[in-house]
Formats: C-alpha cells, sequence, structure tokens
C-alpha cells in the first residue's frame, strides 16, 4: 500500500466537520439562495461546485498508433516482457496488461507490438527497436511526457482563464469549473445575479426553481435508478440547479475533448460531478470517448453497490481491516457503521472513509507547479556491477536520458537549471547499501550527453572503491534543486568575462573584450595551469598530469569545471546576513548555533497506521 494520504489526514479535524445522519447522503439537494451565487469565495463547500477528471484512452497505445499512423490496428505497448498499454481495439480478442506477449500474439496473430523506446550506450536520445536488451538498453518514457505535457496546454488554452487545472497523473488532469460555471450560469439566468426588492429574506432567499437541462449530447448520465440502465429518468425528476451547473461544465468538457482530438488525435474520457472523488469515479463509467455525469440524485444508487475495496487507500491493510472488523464488501454494507462506531476502533482520523462512503471530498483541485524541482535516470541492473570499470556504460546511458529532460524542460522554461547533480547506487554487499554523491552543477552552454557524464562519471570515481568488493543492482543519477533563474542575476556569459584586476596576473592579459567563454589567455602556454577571471587564483596541475597534448587538454578543462563548481557552490550558498561586519569589525560574539535535539518518532495510531510500509 502506498504511503497514507498525508494532504487529507491534516485537514480532518474530527467529528464536527462529518455528517452525522447514519444513512448518509443527507447534502445532495442544498438550498441555493442568492448569497450563494454572489460569492466570491468559491471553496470546496459551494454547492454548485463543478469538477471533472478527463482521461486519456489507452494513452501510451495512443501515442504509438498516432505516431506510426495506424489509428484502428489491435497495438500493445511492450517493456521488455511485459504489456504496460493496451489499446481498445486489442481489448476485443481479450488481450490484458501484463498478458504475457506469445499469450497476446496467439489471441491476436495481427496484433502489432511496440516496445518502448531505449537508450543504449553512445545515443543522445533513445530509439525505438524490435528486441532491445536490458542488459544494455535503458527504457524511455520521454514520448508520453512530451505528449502529456502538450495535452495539459491544450487544457488550460481550451478552458476559461478562472477555470483550475490540475495533472493527475501523465494522461489524467482534474478540472474544477466552478467559477467559469457560475460565470456562463449568471450570463444565461440573469435574473439571478440582481436580488428581488420582494426578496422576503434578503440574499439569504432561496432562487427560483431551474429550467429542465436537457442533456443532449453532453454525455452519459449515471442513472439515478441503475435498474433502469439508462438516462430515460432525466425528463421524470425535475432539475436543480446544480444539474444546471454540471450541463455548462458538460459543455466545457465537451469543447476541450473535442480540440484535443481535433489538434492531437487523442480520443479522452471525462467524468463530471460535485468533487474530485465522484469524479474520478465515474471517469471510467463509459470508456473509450465517453463523457459521464453523475447528478447528485444518482450518487447514493451509484455507490451502495460500489465494493469499497475498489476506492483509492481503501484496498490494502486498511480495506480488510474493515472489511474483517464488519464482515463487509460494498459501500452499503458500511452505511450503517456510526461515526462514533468508526472512529472507536480507527481513531478520530476514519472521519475520512465515513465521508468518502457518502461521496463527500472537500480536496483541492489545484494547479501543480509545471516545474520538477528534480529529475532522476535510474536503472535497475539485470547483471550486478561488481568493479569499478562496469559502471561507465550506465552512467553515459543515464547521463544521455537527464540530459535530453532537462533540454526539454527547457523549452518551456529556457532558464531552467540544477543547482546539484547526484549520484546514488545499490550495493547489496555494503552495509550502507544505498551510497551516494552530489557536486554542484555548473554554468555550462549547452548540457550533453558529454557534459552530464564526464561530471557524472568523478561522481563515480569518488562513490566506489575499486578495490572494494561489490554487487551494484541499482545505479541512479539525478538533478536537484532545479529553479528557473531570476531576472536580475548576472548572466551565465559574465562568468566567463574576467572582471577588471585588483593587481597584474602573470599571463593574464584578458579585458572587458573577452568573448563569452574561456578564454585561451588565461592558460598557459604549456597547458599546465589557468588563472580564475573570478578571483585570480591560479591553479596548476601535478606533474603527473603533464604528459601528451591532449592529456593536458582534457586534464586541465576538468580542473576548470571543479573550479567553477567551487564557485557556483559559493553563489549559491550566500544569504544575506545582517551581522557580518559587525562581526568583521569584533564587535559581535561569534557563537554556533545549538544542535537541535531529534524527535523520536512516535508510531502510527488510528487510521494511520494502515498506511505504513507493508
Amino acid at each position: 500500500m502506498s504511503a497514507k494520504p498525508n494532504s487529507k489526514f491534516k485537514s480532518w479535524k474530527g467529528k464536527d466537520k462529518a455528517t452525522e445522519d447514519s444513512s448518509g447522503f443527507d447534502d445532495l439537494n442544498p438550498t441555493i439562495t442568492y448569497r450563494h451565487l454572489s460569492a466570491h469565495n468559491l471553496g470546496v463547500r459551494d454547492p454548485l461546485r463543478v469538477i471533472a477528471l478527463c482521461d486519456s484512452d489507452a494513452f501510451y497505445a495512443a501515442c504509438e498508433m498516432i505516431r506510426l499512423g495506424i489509428p484502428d490496428k489491435p497495438l500493445v505497448v511492450l517493456q521488455w516482457q511485459s504489456l504496460i498499454a493496451v489499446n481498445y481495439p486489442a481489448r476485443t480478442f481479450g488481450i490484458t496488461r501484463m498478458m504475457n506477449i506469445d499469450k497476446a500474439k496467439e489471441l491476436c496473430p495481427e496484433l502489432v507490438v511496440v516496445h518502448v523506446a531505449t537508450y543504449a550506450d553512445g545515443e543522445q536520445e533513445p530509439a525505438y527497436r524490435d528486441n532491445p536488451d536490458t542488459r544494455t538498453h535503458k527504457i524511455s518514457l520521454d514520448i508520453y511526457r512530451r505528449e502529456s505535457v502538450k495535452m495539459l496546454q491544450l487544457y488550460k488554452q481550451g478552458l476559461p482563464e478562472n477555470a483550475e487545472v490540475e495533472k493527475a497523473s501523465i494522461d489524467e488532469a482534474f478540472m474544477d469549473l466552478t467559477r467559469p460555471v457560475r460565470q456562463i450560469l449568471l450570463d444565461r439566468y440573469p435574473h439571478l445575479a440582481r436580488v428581488p426588492d420582494d426578496a422576503p429574506m434578503g440574499l439569504d432567499t432561496p432562487i427560483p426553481p431551474p429550467p429542465q437541462v436537457s442533456w443532449n449530447e453532453l454525455g452519459t448520465l449515471v442513472p439515478i435508478n441503475p435498474a433502469q440502465e439508462s438516462d430515460a429518468d432525466s425528463d421524470d425528476i425535475p432539475s436543480t440547479w446544480h444539474d444546471v451547473a454540471l450541463s455548462i461544465g458538460a459543455e466545457l468538457m465537451e469543447k476541450v475533448r473535442q480540440e484535443i482530438k481535433a489538434k492531437m488525435g487523442y480520443t479522452t474520457s471525462a467524468g463530471i460531478a460535485r468533487n474530485k472523488f465522484l469524479a474520478k469515479l465515474c471517469a471510467s463509467y463509459r470508456k473509450p470517448m465517453g463523457q459521464s455525469i453523475l447528478r447528485n440524485a444518482a450518487i447514493p444508487n451509484y455507490m451502495k453497490p460500489m465494493a469499497f475495496q475498489k476506492i483509492r487507500f481503501l484496498g490494502g491493510k486498511l480495506g480488510n481491516a474493515l472489511a474483517a472488523e464488519y464482515d463487509v464488501s460494498t459501500v452499503g454494507d458500511l452505511l450503517s457503521i456510526t461515526l462514533d462506531e468508526m472512529q472507536n476502533k480507527f481513531g478520530e482520523e476514519s472521519i475520512w472513509v465515513y465521508e468518502v462512503l457518502r461521496g463527500i471530498d472537500y480536496s483541492e483541485v489545484k494547479e501543480k507547479q509545471t516545474l520538477n524541482k528534480s529529475m532522476l535516470a535510474a536503472k535497475n541492473l539485470p547483471e550486478p556491477v561488481t568493479k569499478l570499470s562496469e559502471g561507465y556504460q550506465w552512467i553515459r546511458t543515464l547521463a544521455a536520458e537527464l540530459a535530453l529532460r532537462l533540454n526539454d524542460a527547457r523549452e518551456t522554461t529556457p532558464n531552467l537549471w540544477p543547482k546539484t547533480l547526484v549520484l546514488s547506487a545499490r550495493d547489496v554487499r555494503a552495509h550502507e547499501s544505498r551510497r551516494s554523491k552530489q557536486a554542484p552543477w555548473p554554468f555550462v552552454r549547452e548540457v550533453n550527453v558529454d557534459v552530464v557524464a564526464a561530471a557524472a562519471e568523478k561522481l563515480w570515481k569518488d562513490l566506489i572503491d575499486p578495490h572494494a568488493s561489490l554487487k551494484i543492482i541499482n545505479i541512479s543519477l539525478g538533478f536537484t534543486g532545479i529553479e528557473g533563474i531570476e531576472s536580475g542575476l548576472k548572466s551565465i556569459d559574465t562568468f566567463f568575462k574576467a572582471p577588471t584586476p585588483k593587481r597584474p596576473l602573470e599571463d593574464d592579459t584578458t579585458n572587458d573584450d573577452t568573448a563569452a567563454k574561456p578564454s585561451s589567455k588565461n592558460i598557459s602556454k604549456d597547458l599546465s595551469s589557468f588563472v580564475c577571471s573570478r578571483c585570480g587564483q591560479r591553479s596548476s596541475l601535478p606533474q603527473s598530469a603533464i604528459q601528451t597534448i591532449a592529456e593536458r587538454q582534457s586534464a586541465l578543462a576538468l580542473m576548470q569545471m571543479e573550479h567553477e563548481d567551487f564557485h557556483l557552490a559559493l553563489d549559491l550558498s550566500k544569504v544575506p546576513d545582517p551581522a557580518r561586519p559587525l562581526r568583521e569589525a569584533g564587535r559581535v560574539a561569534v557563537t554556533k548555533p545549538a544542535k537541535k535535539k531529534r524527535r523520536k518518532e512516535s508510531p502510527p495510531r488510528g487510521i494511520a497506521k494502515f498506511f505504513g510500509k507493508s
């Protein structure tokens, strides 16, 4: 089971936040007043809230279908020997994810099999191969990441500016449509924007009944009565204002889904409901290419027969504990358990279980920062590395992936730059099986596999004892501290220009007109030393390195990069210190900061104990 959902847990406040009706579903048709419509803060409890979840249909397979131009043929995506994606034409033959590839070919002899692209040693970009070897290649999901970024941008462009879009996964996104829906609602029904003079309770007066909603071409309605298995009941039951809001949200989603299809070729399925949990739940009601709408009135009968352990976070240890404690299997079975009883057994925080069983979810749709603070390329090695030299192939392969991903990210954020390069290795023979080394990342003009590999190989030499017994089964290489360079900071060029020296420097004849690159005039004629243009320090190669010209050039370039790392580390660590002038003048005592005592972590209690590692 994955880690417990901390963001939810922190918001739980106990019984005062709960719905006390043990049968649940008591807030499905709230009274809407003029005060609701005039509110500026449309929070998670707004009675006209509209949330959508858009999910790409068989995303990895769809990417390959579009790349190959075969939209209708049965196709699967293979990663080594496992099927990680199956398109819908292939599913009609009974092929499923994680099925053996030989079995899949038996079911459909005409099956198109695409292995994900892979990196190989010496290549700067991944390539498609029919039979890649796990001993020499590393998988690449770069094409899917790129398409996911494009799709997210189209969601944002296709929806009104006041919609909130949150990326949920590589092929899913949540949309909070409450604000644009409210604006459209008031535009279509302007009489709701102003409180009538004869309103008996002023702003708290209920608004007039809504018109009957026509759901034609807006999607599939989850039926209020599942026995009917149709949306015929939509004409028989009076619409609510939340139904009107959902219908407007469905219009917005239908438009953006059509734009995705027209501009990128991908089909999507969407779920539209009053919160994130229910939108996610109903998005798969009609797939592929479906748009499902879950009205408030349909929530009880939709949820009651559902196996509760299929709900996210209610599987695993927690679901097993609930099933064993109450001898239940469906949501409806658990609705008779009172909040007091559940909290007595599973702790105060089990209010989340109590509420989610009733379709209640107050989590926000919040746009996540598109800038990832870290990037990681890792490889589980099919054959363990047992000596230093065997690791260089994988270092270079990981460097190629890392360089490509950083350059992809810089397409949208040109000034993107990492602070640190981190290399980790897991050695099953070592006392501390996971070891790592890191170094400041230098400001270089072009990030390519050679630059990343050179820095990573140095870390590899520092990390691995060439005389030790090794059995490394995993290597990872990553950038951390990734940020966009702020305006007003020195440009990269300034780090390669010599400042006006305070005193003449031997062999240094550079001036302010020096080109924006390391100047050969800073390097001695015999290629044995260089002078730093920033600090004026001369660094010399040891005698052992002064052999051929090529060796001296290579060694000197590495020494320059290390020296630039030193300056970068100083730049990144600078923090304003108002007491520094006084301290340097001897007027402030220098004291060491008190060591913080580490608190012992208390074991998890209540529902939290069900979200630890298995």
